[in-house]
């Protein structure tokens, strides 16, 4: 082999490497953009964080923050699909969905299955309760004492925290979402039913005074919650560019703009804690 066919057989062998090196970081949902498919946003009927308004379309505040990010990064070539609560992370992980909304709490136990972008919003949980809270529930501390069931979602966190509380198991009623929450509630089958304080108070609009929403702030402190965006754990590339651009945006006019039509104010910005300090602690 002569000199100069060795040095060109070089340069075509790390041009090569370089190529199968890039390729092999790019994720799944990097490769699905580049072949000019659709970015498929998976979420829960779940207001205020996400849910499709009159029209089908994407509405809530997590939904909006998500397409002004994606804006932000250059993309608006989407597709939306509405899925039960506790079907977002299966869809996710079975190449379904490429991220996910709908209210999506960081946790320790769902970052084992779903890499998060950086947190969104911090929130509280509360309770809804009948007209001037008969049972005088308050706290999950209050269910162990009156011995009353409480009713949440399949799959909620608040499954656990109340758990973490000391409530037993027998004293929890899992439902699909909301609207069977508020059932429950109005037809007795629970004395309470536990979400997020800005979710119940969108509930408690529809019940026509039937009931309240209880003071998040007689919860504790480790019962504050973090909201991000779901992603496959393969697709770390793309979390990596999600963030950078979520930078620019979170806390912009326009992004609190966005978000305002659905409850979202400057008190729930979430703060310097990080979805890996997040991971660990809750």
């Amino acid at each position: 082999m002569t000199t100069k066919f060795a040095k060109i057989a070089t340069a075509l062998g790390l041009a090569f490497s370089c190529f199968v090196s890039v390729h092999a970081q790019a994720g799944e949902l990097t490769d699905r953009i580049s072949s000019g498919k659709t970015i498929r946003i998976g979420y829960a009927n779940e207001p205020p964080f996400a849910f499709p308004d009159a029209n089908n379309k994407p509405a809530g505040y997590v939904n909006a923050y998500v397409l002004g990010v994606l804006k932000e990064m250059g993309y608006d070539n989407v597709e939306t699909v509405v899925t039960d609560w506790g079907g977002l992370i299966p869809g996710l992980q079975s190449d379904r969905l490429d991220l996910i909304t709908g209210g999506m709490y960081i946790l320790h136990s769902r970052c084992e299955n779903v890499t998060f972008s950086e947190p969104m919003a911090k929130v509280s949980d509360a309770f809804l309760v009948l007209k001037g809270n008969p049972k005088g529930i308050k706290t999950y501390k209050d269910l162990t004492k009156t011995g009353e069931t409480m009713v949440t979602g399949i799959g909620y966190s608040l499954i656990e925290n109340a758990k973490k509380d000391g409530v037993p198991e027998s004293q929890i009623m899992e439902v699909p979402g909301p609207s069977e929450m508020l059932a429950a509630l109005l037809g007795g089958r629970a004395a309470a039913a536990a979400h997020n304080y800005l979710t119940l108070k969108d509930m408690a609009t529809k019940a026509e005074g039937k009931v309240e929403v209880t003071d998040p702030n007689e919860f504790p402190d480790w019962t504050k919650n973090w909201v991000s965006i779901g992603f496959r754990k393969t697709d770390q590339d793309f979390v990596a560019k999600f963030n950078e651009a979520q930078k620019k945006y979170i806390g912009t006019p326009a992004m609190l703009e966005a978000v305002k039509p659905f409850g979202y104010d400057k008190s729930m910005l979430p703060g310097s804690e990080t979805a890996d300090w997040i991971c660990s602690n809750r």
